[in-house]
């Protein structure tokens, strides 16, 4: 029997997320691709901007209004923070179900979203039924779920470093520290001053120290995870590489361990996980690059009785793209791992 092909829409697929959400989707054995959008490129094929896709993808770019009377099972918004929010507004009425890549509802409240990103919420009713696409946490609930805040890429690599330790209460209060570091596609498509050549090239740099939105993102799943509030001392750091993020996580536990006992409870709460992988040395970002695969390798220190959980993703697909495409997968009931093992590539 033929494999049912659910419609998608990916909205905003011009940037660097929405020509990985294409690369992938096109390629998937359940879904087809209808409508992909761009306001500023509308009339263009999708290979005029992305010339990887020529023979591939060579669908017309068409304005977001299409999907207002088209059936879809799935709309992927890879849409700017702050813009999202209006779509889906917009949109809550029909029935297709919506993943954003956005941080317009990874947040627990309005206020806090407010706070964190200095706009007011357009869609507080969203809020009230969005759910954080966290598949190694939160799977069941995604199944349910009809709208889905697609995590930041630093939150992914941060909350899945210390996961097990947070949910098994061993975490002592206010000593996580993580230290992240991204390649520059976690900047987005367009450039300025910060990602210009001359500044980003054989150059390392902290930026958002103490104020960095993903702060708030990473300290609230926490905060769940442990069932009680978690303040994260969190520092970003820009990597002079296209794409890859490095987090180091440091934290005091509550007892003593060692890192057969810890490598034993990585490995436990991640065994129905296919894209963790638990190591026995430090991963590097080409170890996961172009994959869905968050490497993980926690590290006991017998000398200042501390762990040291060092991760490793692909910024644009374990922490936006391929991540999205989890979701849609435990949403539409599909095996969970379709369309998303592909091989880290290395070199």
């Amino acid at each position: 029997m033929e494999n049912k092909k659910h419609k998608i829409a990916i909205v905003g697929a011009t940037g660097f997320t929405g020509s990985e959400l294409a690369r992938l989707l096109c390629q998937h054995e359940n879904v087809t691709i209808k409508h992909i959008t761009s306001e500023r490129h509308q009339g263009k094929l999708f290979s005029d901007l992305h010339a990887q896709f020529l023979g591939i993808i060579d669908q017309e770019l068409e304005s977001a209004d299409v999907i207002k009377e088209s059936e879809l099972d799935v709309i992927f918004l890879a849409l700017p923070h702050g813009v999202s929010m209006d779509f889906v507004k917009k949109w809550k009425h029909k029935k297709s179900k919506i993943i954003d890549l956005s941080g317009d509802f990874r947040l627990s409240t309005p206020e806090v979203y407010k706070n964190w990103y200095q706009k007011d919420h357009v869609f507080i009713e969203g809020f009230e039924h969005a759910v954080y696409g966290q598949p190694e946490l939160f799977a069941d609930q995604i199944k349910k779920s009809s709208l889905v805040a697609n995590p930041g890429c630093y939150p992914t690599a941060s909350i899945l470093s210390l996961a097990p330790l947070i949910s098994a209460g061993l975490i002592q209060e206010g000593s996580v520290i993580i230290d992240a570091k991204s390649g520059l596609t976690g900047a987005g498509i367009k450039a300025n001053d910060t990602t210009h050549f001359s500044n980003v090239n054989e150059n390392f740099k902290a930026y958002g120290i103490g104020i960095h939105r993903h702060t708030v993102e990473i300290e609230e799943q926490f905060s769940i995870l442990g069932k009680s509030k978690v303040q994260v001392q969190f520092t970003p750091h820009l990597l002079p590489i296209d794409r890859g993020i490095l987090a180091t996580s440091y934290a005091n536990t509550t007892r003593k361990l060692d890192q057969e006992s810890l490598i034993s409870m990585y490995t436990d709460f991640y065994k129905e996980k296919p894209f963790v992988r638990i190591r026995n040395s430090a991963p590097s970002i080409k170890d996961v690059r172009g994959s869905h695969y968050c490497d993980i390798f926690p590290f006991w220190d017998q000398r200042t009785d501390r762990v040291i959980a060092i991760s490793a993703i692909d910024n644009l697909l374990k922490g936006a793209a391929s991540q999205a495409v989890h979701n849609m997968n435990l949403m539409l009931g599909l095996d969970e791992k379709t369309g998303l093992e592909q091989t880290p590539l290395r070199p």
